[in-house]
């Protein structure tokens, strides 16, 4: 793996080390502070050049372009508010989707499933294990924005999204955020409407490199990718780990998110 990722600046592969434990204490701290840590440069210059490489073709010709209107919890209703309440905001996603069946033999595929980087994961969120996704679509999902598209406002349903950036655009797909917006015990419907209003002053923004690995707190932190400027699309890599082992979609998942069942 040397070939493909910075294991001296991040010794992934030497975790009960004394640089080992150090990363994963920063990592860790970062979490605890931001909601997410970042790895710039992780991925080597030649790895993200042949990791490009490998999806552009595929994401030209057989992407699944999914366009769709939703509110920033996905969900058609929520109970308790009416449809015209202004958390339930619409706005507009799309993006350009192929998944790990697609690209079998790519850097992405090599990098998710090598288990030192699982363990890595694991040790930064303090659970005994993290596992690759059984289901041969969901598992590694590579992700396409072009010219005017965007991630628009959400809530992530999974405790952590887990991304790599492989090309970024010329301008705009910047990862705007709103940490905790929300808790558990506390929807604060308002806040959510302040922010889709436009009217919230604690939106932070970071512009992220290719390369860089993103780990992010997701599930009440609010946030989206802004729209992209340019010819050159934002390319992006979603790995999914769970703590228990093969963890599979639905048939109606896959279709809804990848326009087919396998």
């Amino acid at each position: 793996m040397h070939d493909l990722i910075d294991l001296d600046r991040y010794p992934l592969d030497r975790l009960d080390s004394a640089e080992g434990r150090a990363l994963v204490a920063i990592c860790q701290a970062d979490l605890g502070a931001n909601g997410m840590f970042n790895l710039d440069g992780l991925v080597r210059p030649d790895a993200l050049a042949q990791a490009v490489a490998d999806v552009a073709p595929v994401l030209n010709s057989a992407a699944f372009t999914h366009r769709r209107a939703h509110n920033i919890y996905f969900e058609p209703e929520i109970p308790g508010l009416a449809p015209d309440h202004p958390a339930l905001r619409l706005c507009e996603t799309v993006n350009h989707t192929i998944c790990a069946d697609q690209i079998p033999d790519a850097v992405v595929l090599r990098l998710y499933e090598w288990p030192p980087f699982a363990a890595f994961l694991a040790a930064v969120m303090q659970k005994p294990a993290l596992h690759t996704m059984a289901d041969p679509l969901a598992r590694v999902n590579v992700m396409e924005y072009r010219a005017g598209e965007a991630l628009n406002w959400h809530f992530d349903r999974s405790e952590f999204t887990t991304t790599l950036l492989l090309q970024a655009p010329e301008g705009g797909g910047d990862f705007e955020y709103r940490s905790d917006l929300r808790s558990d015990d506390d929807p604060n419907y308002a806040g959510v409407a302040r922010l889709l209003e436009r009217r919230d002053d604690r939106v932070e923004q970071l512009h992220l490199l290719p390369g860089t690995l993103n780990v992010f707190r997701g599930k009440n932190t609010a946030h989206r990718v802004t729209p992209v400027e340019g010819d050159r699309s934002r390319i992006i890599a979603v790995f999914s780990f769970y703590d228990r082992p093969g963890v599979m979609f639905s048939d109606a998942e896959r279709i809804g998110f990848y326009g087919r069942a396998a």
